[in-house]
């Protein structure tokens, strides 16, 4: 990246990432995460209410995905801009078709990026929006140092993503089935999350967990949920072959239909 803000083409490569290892998701299903992802689209509106914005606001959605939370954000910032960051290029294909006139009224930036690496913005934003993917960057410390160094004093940093005991049935379910790899994600506490982010320089921080079990159809919806949202890591490690049967392996060992996902919510301010 050469730190200018644009918007990212539809071809955009994968970004250079800090701290990555083997197993980390670089890419998704863009298009079936965009159909499924409807309780992401409900907490980011619960999300979302959390930000004070007066409309002219440079807003960065840090993990805007396809972008359905994003275009909720424009929504609230008619005379604002926001940029989209995202460091799958299939997400953010997505969201470039999805959110064609606000790029083309220059109200909406598209940049590929990777929250676990300094950020490629030119200037401060004045606030901080993420939804459902602080948990798939591993090293926390880094990641809100990042956040706190292009947010401008007083910003607000409002997120929420996947937090201490999130998808515990799953993770026990892999187990289960003989998987030994602990997975991508960093599920963490609300004391240890307050605790970094005032190191990394904020203030005013209020964190804390809320459980959202999400009912699924039996079945096929299921099994396409866990694919696309919870096992696509898991699925990248294994053989084409394989990867059917072993969705099917993990979704046999839940004790219902039912994702059991435990939110972390953030608010806060940069000092």
């Amino acid at each position: 990246m050469t730190g200018a803000e644009h918007s990212t083409a539809p071809d955009a490569g994968q970004p250079d990432g800090a701290g990555t290892r083997p197993g980390d998701r670089w890419e998704w299903d863009a298009a079936t995460y965009n159909r499924i992802a409807d309780p992401h689209v409900r907490w980011g509106d619960d999300v979302l209410a959390r930000l004070r914005l007066t409309g002219a606001e440079r807003v960065l959605d840090a993990g805007c995905g396809p972008g359905r939370v994003t275009e909720r954000l424009l929504a609230r910032l008619p005379a604002g801009r926001v940029l989209g960051l995202d460091r799958s290029p299939a997400m953010l294909r997505e969201a470039y078709r999805r959110l064609t006139p606000a790029r083309a009224g220059g109200r909406l930036f598209l940049v590929c990026a990777d929250l676990g690496a300094p950020l490629p913005l030119r200037r401060p934003v004045d606030a901080v929006l993420s939804t459902a993917t602080f948990h798939w960057v591993r090293d926390h410390e880094a990641l809100f140092g990042h956040l706190a160094a292009v947010l401008r004093p007083g910003g607000q940093l409002v997120a929420q993503c996947g937090g201490a005991g999130n998808i515990a049935t799953v993770v026990e379910a892999l187990r289960q089935t003989g998987e030994r790899w602990a997975g991508p994600w960093t599920f963490a506490t609300a004391e240890e999350t307050r605790a970094r982010l005032e190191r990394a320089g904020f203030r005013k921080v209020e964190t804390w967990l809320n459980p959202e079990p999400t009912p699924l159809a039996a079945g096929g919806p299921l099994e396409a949920y866990l694919e696309t949202v919870c096992l696509g890591a898991h699925l990248d490690r294994l053989p084409e072959a394989e990867r059917r049967p072993f969705v099917e392996a993990v979704a046999a060992r839940l004790p219902r239909a039912e994702i059991d996902y435990v939110r972390l919510n953030i608010v806060a301010e940069r000092a």
